[in-house]
């Protein structure tokens, strides 16, 4: 479709691609192991792309794969909305991240809602099997809210709301932006010790919402809309990255 827009004299040809493929690929951690997301923003700049917009990237070095404007919209100010309006005892909530590697984001979303913030460590075995986990932080009788960017057989989020009931936490909820849910994921949402699983919708979930109850939508719809038109008109998209467009 790109390079029919290109081929079609297009004067501009901007990809909106909710989650970017392979975006867990974006090193080499092992021999012989391909940098997928490289080759996916090669490949979209030679069909003639000339402008990316997508969401929470698994890697922000992602946009540095490109020769071209790359705008990563946040899902934050959609997540920081939907926890005010639906967590009676938000302001005492403590915001986890299932892994170190999500610490950043974590404790921006605890910062712009004053509260405190944890982590859990975890030590792999292989891929999708998680060996250990350690909590840093302190969420005894206190609603624990986890988040993530992506879940895909939900191991990880499972894994780590048990950590969090074990330690104490009087509810668990999980919000993630990309959720793939994936081989055994609904199930291990159902038999989880969570309240809710909130994921956005750059993934369809229609369907796992009926075969899950405990799955909820955030609609970010109106965010990538208000990007498209704001990059259309030749504005700064910079206001989405802490307001959620009405």
């Amino acid at each position: 479709m790109i390079n029919a827009c290109k081929i079609a004299s297009a004067s501009r040809v901007t990809a909106v691609i909710p989650c970017f493929p392979y975006a867990r690929q974006d090193k080499k951690d092992k021999s012989r192991a391909p940098i997928s997301a490289k080759l996916v923003a090669n490949m979209l700049s030679v069909a003639g792309a000339d402008h990316i917009i997508t969401m929470d990237l698994h890697a922000s070095q992602i946009q540095g794969f490109f020769d071209i404007p790359v705008d990563n919209l946040y899902a934050e100010p959609a997540v920081l909305k939907w926890i005010k309006e639906n967590i009676v005892d938000w302001k005492s909530c403590v915001i986890v991240s299932p892994d170190a590697g999500g610490a950043k984001r974590v404790t921006s979303i605890a910062d712009r809602l004053n509260v405190d913030f944890a982590l859990i460590h975890k030590e792999r075995k292989r891929a999708n099997e998680v060996a250990s986990m350690v909590l840093v932080g302190d969420v005894r009788n206190r609603t624990a809210i986890l988040v993530d960017d992506m879940a895909d057989t939900c191991g990880t989020i499972c894994h780590a709301a048990e950590k969090l009931k074990d330690a104490g936490a009087s509810k668990v909820y999980a919000i993630l932006t990309h959720g793939i849910f994936s081989g055994p994921a609904i199930e291990r949402i159902e038999n989880a010790p969570l309240e809710s699983l909130v994921v956005t919708n750059t993934i369809p979930q229609e369907n796992n919402m009926f075969d899950c109850n405990k799955i909820q939508c955030i609609d970010v719809s109106m965010i990538l809309a208000e990007a498209i038109r704001r990059t259309h008109n030749g504005e700064s998209v910079s206001y989405l990255f802490s307001h959620v467009p009405m």
